[in-house]
């Protein structure tokens, strides 16, 4: 079966800084992918370049089996509907009510009535745990995780088929985060979704995904050496025999406190 993302062999190209380079993933319909990495290191920029608000210098994008690159706006607007994206800091419009930011995508894709586009914007509240009192308040009212919750209910406002998650848990308790990762699981149970989350945090990473994906940073890698450490099973991922893979998912500096202090030795000299 044809695989709902297809990246081949893409490089994205800053000025002169190379981000990204030669990535080749597929992401099988109906499968959760969490992208890991230190920062730096490309993971939300990959996640933009898969719906082309970013473009890549070489290589191609296919959604669907179709490349997007070759779509023309009437038709990347079409394949954006299909998209739900939940972004770090929810971005979602101050001005408006919770209500009308989940309704907003609803607006703009379809020409449901308002009394159906009222009735999804509960139905998505309730989804993500909080009252239909919600809808009237503004985004400043409500607390991080709140927001969090609202961003996820209005990716989720068109039943997208593919749901990507920019940092879902950043900046969250430890509680509040883990309502997020059951969020995610939840979506997954109703609805036909392929998932794709960027995370730096490992806890999130292997509750949510089935498949981890690592990338390092350009900076530290020789020109022949690949920029994907790992492409595996979430739960083998603590097994890689890969030193900079454990180095990251146990969370220890390492030989970059050595690293730390001689540049700070540097500086002072």
């Amino acid at each position: 079966m044809e695989p709902l993302v297809r990246i081949d062999n893409i490089s994205v190209r800053f000025g002169r800084r190379l981000v990204l380079r030669d990535i080749s993933l597929e992401i099988r319909r109906q499968e959760a992918v969490a992208i890991i990495g230190e920062s730096g290191c490309g993971k939300t920029v990959l996640l933009k370049t898969m719906i082309r608000l970013l473009r890549p210098c070489q290589g191609a994008i296919y959604f669907d089996g179709q490349n997007i690159a070759q779509l023309s706006e009437p038709e990347l607007t079409r394949l954006r509907a299909r998209i739900g994206f939940v972004f770090q800091q929810a971005a979602l419009f101050d001005s408006m009510t919770v209500g009308q930011n989940i309704a907003f995508p609803l607006r703009s894709h379809t020409k449901k009535s308002d009394e159906e586009i009222q009735q999804i914007v509960l139905a998505r509240l309730a989804e993500v745990g909080l009252p239909p009192s919600v809808a009237q308040q503004k985004p400043a009212e409500l607390s991080g995780g709140m927001r969090k919750r609202v961003g996820l209910a209005r990716a989720l406002a068109l039943n997208p088929e593919l749901v990507l998650y920019d940092e879902p848990t950043t900046g969250l308790d430890p509680i509040m985060a883990d309502v997020i990762n059951e969020l995610m699981l939840s979506t997954r149970r109703h609805h036909a979704v392929t998932s794709i989350l960027v995370s730096h945090d490992m806890k999130t990473a292997c509750k949510v995904a089935d498949r981890i994906v690592m990338l390092y940073p350009l900076s530290r890698l020789t020109a022949d050496e690949p920029q994907i450490l790992y492409d595996g099973p979430a739960d083998k991922i603590y097994e890689s025999s890969d030193p900079r893979v454990r180095q990251f998912v146990r969370g220890e500096a390492g030989s970059r406190v050595l690293e730390t202090q001689a540049a700070a030795e540097q500086f002072a000299a």
